[in-house]
């Protein structure tokens, strides 16, 4: 059971990387997007490669926790499992960077790193 709600949190911490892969790589400069940012336009405009770097990141990360919940379900649960973990933990350790480097994105690192957080206790306890 543990199993299936961690899967479930790293489902959607997914999710949520694939949005601010949405924000950073596809909609950066759009008005909706530098006010969620708090950028100016030419601050978006300037860190547009940036941000559209970083957001791939993120995605990548989402990748790799769907490839572990798909494991998981083929019944492959060690090799989900450690696929969930390397994501999710990635995404946690994100979040912890983002609040340690500037205490002002604090919301910014709870979003972030919330679901990830829940994942990765919730997957490491099903392992005992």
């Amino acid at each position: 059971m543990l199993l299936l709600i961690g899967s479930v949190f790293a489902a959607l911490a997914a999710l949520i990387h694939v949005y601010i892969f949405v924000l950073e790589s596809v909609r950066w400069t759009h008005p909706s997007t530098r006010r969620i940012f708090g950028t100016s336009a030419e601050d978006a405009e300037t860190t547009r490669p940036l941000a559209f770097n970083q957001g791939f990141y993120n995605l990548f990360l989402a990748i790799t926790v769907v490839i572990g919940i798909v494991f998981v379900g083929a019944g492959s649960a060690g090799v989900g499992i450690a696929l969930m973990l390397a994501g999710a933990g990635s995404m946690l350790a994100a979040a912890l960077v983002l609040i340690l480097s500037d205490r002002s994105k604090a919301r910014a690192a709870i979003v972030q790193g919330a679901t990830p957080l829940i994942a990765v206790v919730l997957l490491v306890v099903t392992l005992f």
